[in-house]
């Protein structure tokens, strides 16, 4: 039976186990997937652990991205972009990496009937989340992409890899843009800050979508609701997508992810 894991630290609320257990089930796989806390100062030597124990793959959450992407002999365009991996393959004797965030994020947003192209992003924060997703929201070729950030020198450190289709500002010059798409990469709210985003950037046709995802509402997406917007979506979707890529990288079939997402949606509503 092929092995797979995810890591991270914390990693005991990953619900990628579950998820990738449903895919498994779904499509007949042999396979098991489990999750493993790992030391934040010993990730290469777990990682080399898990390869000689004859671990297939793994995907790799916070706050190991970045190391993941120092790890890979060789990058998908999406990873290389990004500067993080959270998806690792091993054959060969070799370990490729990609990041399958912004497909996730996209194949979401397309599930939810939200068109990109031709349209005007913003896209709040300068992270890691951020950084992941750009690549593949461009190739859906949108009019514009704007990272906006509390720091804009972060936003311009991400803008300036996309010359001519990325621009950026601080929080606060949102209010001169009018967004057809406003996609949240930030923490903030979830962690007790605050963003500060003028809400006249949110109107009746602003679709507005949160990366992060609870029980309630998100305090970004209270936010944009009470702005105005009608349309908001939160990122349990991305997650279970993102998921559904991994597994098509590792197995070469792509799970069905509608059943997938109404479980989680139903267990958090418990």
């Amino acid at each position: 039976m092929d092995k797979y894991l995810v890591v991270g630290n914390p990693i005991a609320q990953s619900k990628s186990p579950v998820i990738h257990g449903l895919f498994a089930q779904e499509t007949q796989q042999n396979m098991m997937y489990s999750k493993e806390l790992i030391a934040v100062d010993d990730f290469k030597g777990a990682i080399e652990n898990f390869i000689s124990s004859g671990v297939k793959g793994i995907n790799v959450t916070a706050p190991f991205k970045e190391q993941a992407f120092e790890l890979c002999d060789e990058l998908s365009e999406f990873a290389a972009k990004a500067g993080a991996v959270n998806t690792l393959i091993f054959k060969d004797g070799a370990i490729y990496g990609d990041n399958t965030d912004g497909v996730g994020l996209v194949n979401d947003l397309i599930n939810h009937n939200v068109e990109l192209s031709g349209k005007s992003i913003v896209l709040l924060g300068a992270g890691g989340a951020s950084k992941g997703v750009v690549s593949a929201m461009l190739a859906e070729q949108p009019a514009k992409l704007t990272i906006a950030n509390r720091s804009v020198e972060k936003a311009q450190s991400i803008a300036e890899l996309y010359p001519d289709q990325v621009s950026a500002c601080r929080l606060e010059e949102l209010a001169d843009i009018q967004a057809d798409i406003v996609i949240n990469a930030t923490s903030a709210g979830l962690n007790g800050q605050s963003l500060n985003i003028p809400s006249n950037i949110f109107h009746e046709q602003t679709i507005c979508y949160d990366m992060t995802y609870g029980k309630a509402l998100t305090p970004f997406l209270t936010f944009a609701k009470n702005s105005g917007s009608k349309q908001l979506i939160d990122g349990l979707g991305m997650l279970v997508e993102q998921a559904a890529q991994s597994f098509y990288i590792w197995r070469g079939v792509k799970p069905s992810t509608d059943g997938v997402i109404s479980q989680l949606r139903e267990q958090m509503s418990l």
